[in-house]
């Protein structure tokens, strides 16, 4: 069943504090506060909190993670199909895994999970969080193929299938790309979102996107929901977290555009 028409409004807004921990790290100090960030972004108005649990743990740390599960909010764990990382989040078990593409050398996530070559490493890692109760998603780029990758292997089992919920959609090129080059990007996530919907699959997107450049994502139908944390973060230097949350919900079409 599609979950196109199910979207009466703006997409929900995840806030990725990752880059909290960057500034708290850089310096080695106990401030700022990664939950302290989570908790005035979801009083200004988000509705969950993403984090990445990298393999070097340049950001965010292990004890991060714990807490904000354990404040019973709705947590969404990035991390890579790697046993280390499933195996943290089979025991903390947050809302929602996402499973994210990494490289140790990489300065922020390059590209989608490529299904049509990871597919059984993929599958491994979705199997162990789905048999634990966490709902997964994938970190996709905006491709039909990997879309038919991702809807093969939603129906292979019954134990998957179930919580293999949706996946991102990797708006990167479409947030560099200009003019006709960004209506065709634009085009090509329309495409893959609506094709998402349905086949009953949730649908969320993200990477690279400000106020400036959202509103034709949020617009998107069959987007659900939006992650989104470098610019957040770094407006939040200027006007702090309350500020930008709102000033990105504006942008969104949320309820912050009519305040």
């Amino acid at each position: 069943m599609s979950r196109e028409a199910n979207r009466v409004q703006a997409p929900r807004l995840s806030v990725n504090i990752d880059h909290v921990a960057t500034l708290r790290q850089a310096r080695q100090a106990a401030y700022p506060d990664p939950l302290e960030a989570a908790r005035v972004a979801r009083e200004a108005g988000a509705d969950g909190i993403t984090v990445h649990l990298r393999a070097d743990r340049r950001h965010v740390q292990d004890g991060d993670v714990e807490a904000l599960v354990g404040t019973g909010a709705k947590i969404n764990l990035e991390i890579s199909t790697e046993d280390e990382m499933v195996a943290i989040a089979e025991r903390l078990r947050p809302h929602q895994v996402s499973l994210v593409p990494e490289r140790p050398d990489e300065v922020t996530t390059e590209g989608g999970l490529d299904l049509t070559t990871q597919a059984a490493r993929v599958e491994a890692a979705a199997v162990r969080l789905t048999s634990a109760g966490v709902a997964v998603s994938l970190f996709l780029d905006p491709e039909v193929r990997q879309v038919n990758a991702l809807t093969d292997l939603a129906h292979r089992g019954r134990e998957i299938g179930a919580r293999l919920v949706g996946f991102e959609i990797n708006t990167d090129a479409y947030t560099r790309a200009r003019g006709q080059a960004r209506e065709q990007e634009l085009d090509r996530i329309r495409e893959v979102a609506a094709l998402g919907a349905e086949r009953g699959l949730a649908v969320y997107a993200g990477h690279g996107l400000t106020t400036a450049n959202v509103g034709p994502i949020a617009a998107v139908p069959a987007v659900e929901e939006l992650n989104i944390g470098h610019w957040l973060v770094a407006r939040s230097v200027m006007v702090g977290m309350a500020e930008a949350v709102r000033e990105m919900l504006a942008a969104m079409g949320g309820p912050a555009a009519a305040g």
